[in-house]
């Protein structure tokens, strides 16, 4: 690891202030990804920024009936609260089906949408990698590409986005509030944080540099039935293949609303709305399940390793909806 400067926040704006000060700091709460990263000489920060005194632990209703979750309340923490499990069980259930019980006693809810993809190229530090070092190349493009991204990936990079937490705020249509080191507070939707690679694979999501995400807001609950189904290569502590988040708002056995949103295949927590269209107004049988399901699809697009993903996804779209018409 190498040498760097330290200071504790006491404020979001302290914060704020010190990495206008510190150019290329790196804020640290948790640390469950960052320092692994600066061990493996992958991330090289010269100054840290401590935030875990700055407040933004508590989870407070908002005068529409939503949740005001504080950037660093604990994921256990999270998935605990009556409130997130009464009225956003999918969203304790994805944090749940995430990493190990000691990790998630530790892990922010701001640091989980900010971690950084698991790709065994990203981590060797010996092969070309354009997250890693733009410009180097992919070696994960004609390399051992098993779990990789099957959307919205490029020639530059097709990694995915490791995180369960995300998928469910996905699906629940979650804003990102943050403030930049100038002082500027906003709210960011969750469909327009995090980035697609293009040809810039390095920029992961839409925050300026400097800038702290200080809360994550939940619109009013819509209910329904919410599951949230996590394929994978061992049954604990082990990424998503593929992931599957579901809400459906149902009157009888009719659907009238539904959400679907996907981990494990993409550089960003996937989401096609107009395969939920084909759920509205059915009873989301057999027909309509494989109907969205193909919607989804449109587009995958394997390389090589990776290709079982694409018939994975469909059977576990396919079931989880199964599932959740008939509760």
């Amino acid at each position: 690891m190498r040498t760097f400067t330290f200071e504790r926040a006491l404020t979001a704006d302290d914060a704020a202030a010190a990495a206008r000060r510190h150019s290329g700091s790196r804020f640290i709460a948790g640390g469950t990804n960052l320092l692994d990263l600066m061990k493996l000489d992958i991330e090289r920060p010269a100054h840290l920024i401590d935030i875990n005194r700055i407040g933004l632990d508590q989870i407070e209703a908002t005068a529409d009936g939503g949740l005001r979750i504080g950037a660093l309340v604990r994921n256990s923490d999270l998935a605990a609260d009556a409130r997130i499990r009464n009225d956003y069980p999918l969203l304790a259930r994805a944090i749940l089906a995430g990493a190990s019980a000691q990790l998630r006693n530790k892990a922010t809810t701001g640091g989980n949408l900010l971690q950084r993809t698991r790709c065994y190229y990203f981590y060797d530090t010996t092969k070309p990698c354009n997250k890693r070092d733009p410009g180097s190349g992919c070696a994960a493009l004609s390399g051992f590409n098993r779990a990789h991204a099957i959307f919205g990936a490029s020639d530059q990079c097709i990694a995915v986005h490791p995180s369960d937490m995300a998928v469910a705020l996905r699906a629940l249509d979650a804003r990102i509030e943050t403030i930049s080191s100038s002082g500027e507070r906003r709210q960011i939707p969750i469909a327009d944080f995090h980035r697609l690679p293009g040809a810039t694979p390095h920029v992961e999501t839409v925050l300026a540099p400097g800038e702290l995400i200080t809360h994550v807001t939940l619109p009013q609950p819509i209910g329904g039935v919410q599951l949230y189904r996590k394929v994978r290569d061992r049954a604990s502590y082990a990424f998503a293949l593929v992931s599957v988040a579901v809400v459906l708002v149902k009157e009888g056995k009719v659907v009238r609303q539904a959400r679907l949103a996907f981990g494990g295949v993409a550089h960003q927590p996937w989401r096609v709305e107009a395969a939920e269209r084909h759920l509205i107004n059915t009873d989301a049988g057999h027909d309509a399940r494989a109907t969205a399901a193909t919607a989804v699809l449109a587009g995958a697009h394997g390389r090589g390793h990776n290709d079982f993903k694409i018939p994975l996804l469909r059977r576990t779209i396919e079931a989880t909806l199964a599932q959740a018409a008939s509760s």
